[in-house]
């Protein structure tokens, strides 16, 4: 089993929070253009505009970063389903499941070359699903959100219909920003998550909708939190096809 790199703490203070959002923010701009290879704490403190000291104090290594950037990206994903689940409250689950889709392959497509080193290099270093405290409250709020419009969904198994649900969105959003066909918009391959997901669901009223709903306009909104030039909570994305564990979007 992989033994995942830990930061040596967490920042308390606010101004502590701010340094190591900053740290990571560098960190992902450099894994981006240089790669794992090309990346060093030094490089990374450097961009950051602190001291390798100051570095130190929160991570040992890049490693330690890297892993970090994974929670960063699960705790981005759970800010995406809570502002749609608390967005319009006479949206349909259509149309809530359209909003989480389109915020984030936004938030994917923002850094491509960033989730492309982390799903292929260090997929691994990614929290399972039992110690990772973000992925277990998407999936809660998942559930919540399927429990919302039961009448709208076929499937009697909600625990399972949640892990299926979320394991389709994760597969084709990573899918469609790490290695996107040819010819198709941003919009057609949300669409088609989203049919895909509600196929699965036999939900009613699954047809698109003519119109674009208050949820899914809010939907860009939220997604741009996440970009890495911006100060945000926690960047990770672990594929589907390298580790089978409980959903991760």
């Amino acid at each position: 089993m992989t033994v995942i790199p830990q930061p040596r703490k967490s920042p308390r203070q606010l101004r502590s929070q701010h340094t190591v959002d900053t740290i990571l923010q560098a960190t992902a701009r450099v894994l981006a253009t240089h790669g794992y290879a090309g990346t060093n704490t030094n490089l990374i403190a450097e961009t950051a505009g602190v001291s390798v000291g100051s570095l130190y104090q929160y991570f040992p290594n890049k490693n330690a970063l890297i892993a970090a950037l994974h929670d960063r990206h699960d705790n981005q994903m759970l800010d995406v389903i809570d502002d749609v689940l608390n967005g319009n409250p006479a949206a349909t689950l259509r149309e809530r499941v359209g909003a989480i889709v389109q915020a984030m392959l936004h938030a994917h497509l923002l850094e491509p070359a960033l989730h492309r080193v982390l799903e292929r290099e260090f997929p691994l270093f990614d929290q399972p699903h039992e110690h990772s405290r973000a992925d277990q409250d998407i999936h809660r709020r998942m559930r919540h959100l399927l429990e919302l419009h039961r009448a709208e969904v076929a499937q009697e198994d909600r625990d399972l219909a949640t892990y299926v649900v979320l394991r389709i969105m994760e597969s084709l959003v990573h899918a469609a920003a790490l290695e996107p066909p040819a010819g198709f918009t941003p919009k057609q391959l949300e669409g088609a998550v989203v049919d895909a997901v509600m196929g699965y669901l036999g939900a009613s009223g699954n047809a698109a909708p003519g119109k674009m709903s208050k949820a899914v306009k809010a939907a860009p909104k939220a997604a741009r939190r996440v970009s890495a030039d911006k100060p945000a909570k926690a960047i990770k994305t672990a594929s589907a096809a390298n580790k089978m564990k409980p959903a991760r979007v």
